[in-house]
């Protein structure tokens, strides 16, 4: 059905990194949602009425509220398509995360209102009626639901969307509380015993818990989350495939959206390489970036001495006290600068977040170690923070 909807649909529908054939599918999703939301709501609303059943109402406006939450994906997408301006000269891509931060909020919201109903319903409750027609709704409810839950998830997954991976768990938890009322209703038929508004108790959990999980996930992106490891190797060993490069560091990924990616690095590169020859290297580079990635390259070239066996052996000694402090952190850019009295170790090191040591006592550690190695060593340290988990 998801194949026969998108070729329908959807004009190049393989062209997934198309950003308008990626917008079609989210504008798609959404529809989909809205008509199916509805039409559950409808029949779930009835079946309430037929029952005098708490919580199946409830579940009937959780599904009114989720068709809300496909119009606020619609419109997501919608405006997350539009085009880069002067005021926001990234565009607009961002406004997908809002969309799913929203959807996030309503469906905390019917949580807590449906937790607060059936608490309600415990202290007062009333009869439930319970029928075929009624519990044959909540079948196709289900059913219709376990539908939806594979649809959005693989449209998610084939465009990279966290506005509807949020709109596939929602229709998961909809499957587990429309089964958890389902069930109540058996037990209650065979028992007698009104299970009705503790079914709507566990129904609102599960929403909340929903609610939370999908609230967090899309506040990540918005926040500015760091990279996956995955893509963090994949850039790098790119990078470093090309001659002339031996190293990089500094790299730092900027999300402005699904395929808005921007990745900012430095290249290490022998200070003795041509420059015009290097400089070309470097725009090959950051083409063949944006083309296997489809994301923006920046890199800028940091110069190193490959050849000199004095400061290479002095990198390696220092590299192993910087070590014995903190296996974590890591070296770069070394220099040396030699004088009349003194010689001048220039280089920057990169540590975790929250870190166990401030800037200065890294600094003043690493200071005092190289003095004992030699009393004229000077060392011009600039500590930077890891942008990149790996």
């Amino acid at each position: 059905m998801t194949k026969l909807l998108t070729r329908l649909f959807i004009k190049n529908y393989k062209e997934i990194h198309n950003m308008q054939v990626r917008q079609n599918y989210g504008l798609l999703a959404s529809i989909v949602g809205i008509i199916c939301n509805i039409f559950l709501c409808t029949i779930k609303f009835i079946a309430g009425l037929l029952t005098s059943s708490i919580a199946i109402t409830a579940d009937a406006f959780n599904n009114l509220s989720d068709a809300g939450s496909s119009i606020v994906s619609l419109l997501g997408f919608k405006i997350s398509g539009s085009p880069a301006d002067d005021d926001h000269p990234f565009g607009h891509g961002r406004m997908e995360y809002v969309a799913g931060l929203i959807v996030a909020m309503i469906i905390i919201l019917m949580g807590f209102e449906l937790g607060k109903t059936s608490l309600e319903k415990i202290f007062h409750p009333e009869p439930i009626a319970i029928s075929i027609l009624s519990f044959s709704i909540l079948i196709i409810a289900i059913l219709m639901k376990l539908w939806m839950y594979f649809f959005n998830l693989k449209i998610s997954k084939a465009i990279g969307s966290i506005a509807l991976k949020a709109t596939a768990m929602d229709s998961l938890s909809d499957i587990i509380a429309t089964s958890t009322v389902a069930i109540s209703m058996i037990i209650s038929f065979f028992t007698g015993f009104n299970l009705d508004s503790y079914a709507g108790i566990v129904v609102a959990a599960f929403i909340l818990y929903t609610g939370f999980n999908t609230a967090r996930e899309t506040l990540n992106p918005l926040l500015g989350e760091a990279p996956t490891s995955e893509f963090v190797k994949a850039i790098e060993d790119k990078v470093l495939s090309y001659n002339g490069v031996v190293g990089t560091h500094d790299l730092i990924v900027h999300n402005y959206g699904p395929n808005r990616t921007i990745v900012s690095l430095h290249a290490e590169v022998p200070c003795n390489i041509d420059i015009m020859s290097i400089h070309d290297t470097i725009d090959n580079i950051e083409r063949d970036i944006k083309k296997e990635f489809g994301c923006e390259a920046v890199i800028h070239m940091d110069p190193i001495v490959v050849n000199d066996s004095v400061s290479n052996a002095m990198k390696i000694k220092v590299l192993a006290m910087v070590k014995l402090i903190d296996a974590s952190i890591e070296l770069h850019d070394f220099r040396m600068i030699e004088g009349p009295t003194h010689t001048n170790l220039i280089f920057d090191i990169v540590v975790p977040h929250k870190f166990r040591m401030t800037d200065k006592q890294i600094i003043e550690s690493i200071a005092n170690a190289v003095k004992v190695l030699d009393n004229t060593l000077e060392v011009v340290i600039n500590v930077d923070k890891a942008y990149i988990s790996k």
